[in-house]
């Protein structure tokens, strides 16, 4: 299911789901996104207008109740950003849904935006990544990222995996934490690697 929020290239999203091999429909009805196998939250644009469209649709109830049922959550690029505390854009600060600790800033780097291909450092174990050749590029295209990874569950349950990638600086490419999944980049404008990160996803479900 593609949680439609006004927010995020849909459609896309959509085709690129369907032809990893899943039945997909977009909705923005909360009980539909709620009981789906699988939620993905896309999202392009402002922080600030992603969150508020989320909220427009109780989409942050929608992954909170998912997450507190262990169903799957898929969130790219805005649609993983507006999942961390707040979002700083032009000085305006904004909060996200709180999923997980960190700030959505500017990325420090010559030219911005970040737009096109680049490769990522996976950690062991991912699922995510499985399979996927660690030289293999993934398409972004931002301006903000989170550049801090704060997290740590306690000791003796698993760690979030983060991925990371380069530009600039480091910032979080990635991030598998139990049934929430989101990646910065662009799985569906990703080609064959995308494909393959789609097909790892949906086979957790």
């Amino acid at each position: 299911m593609i949680l439609d929020y006004g927010s995020g290239n849909l459609r896309s999203a959509e085709r690129a789901v369907e032809r990893a091999g899943a039945d997909v429909a977009v909705t923005a009805d909360p009980h539909a996104a709620v009981e789906a196998d699988g939620l993905v939250v896309p999202g392009v644009g402002a922080f600030s207008a992603c969150a508020e469209g989320l909220r427009s649709v109780q989409g942050d109830r929608i992954v909170g109740k998912r997450l507190a049922g262990g169903r799957p959550v898929l969130g790219i690029c805005v649609g993983m950003q507006i999942l961390f505390d707040r979002g700083v854009e032009h000085g305006v600060e904004t909060e996200g849904t709180g999923e997980w600790p960190g700030t959505v800033e500017r990325l420090h780097a010559d030219i911005l935006p970040h737009m096109g291909w680049n490769t990522v450092r996976a950690p062991g174990g991912s699922r995510l990544f499985d399979g996927i050749d660690p030289d293999e590029r993934f398409y972004f295209v931002h301006s903000y990222a989170v550049r801090e990874w704060t997290l740590r569950s306690e000791l003796g349950s698993a760690q979030p995996l983060v991925t990371w990638a380069r530009h600039g600086e480091d910032f979080v490419a990635a991030v598998e934490n139990g049934a929430l999944s989101a990646t910065q980049f662009h799985p569906e404008k990703s080609g064959d690697a995308g494909a393959q990160l789609l097909r790892n996803w949906l086979g957790t479900l």
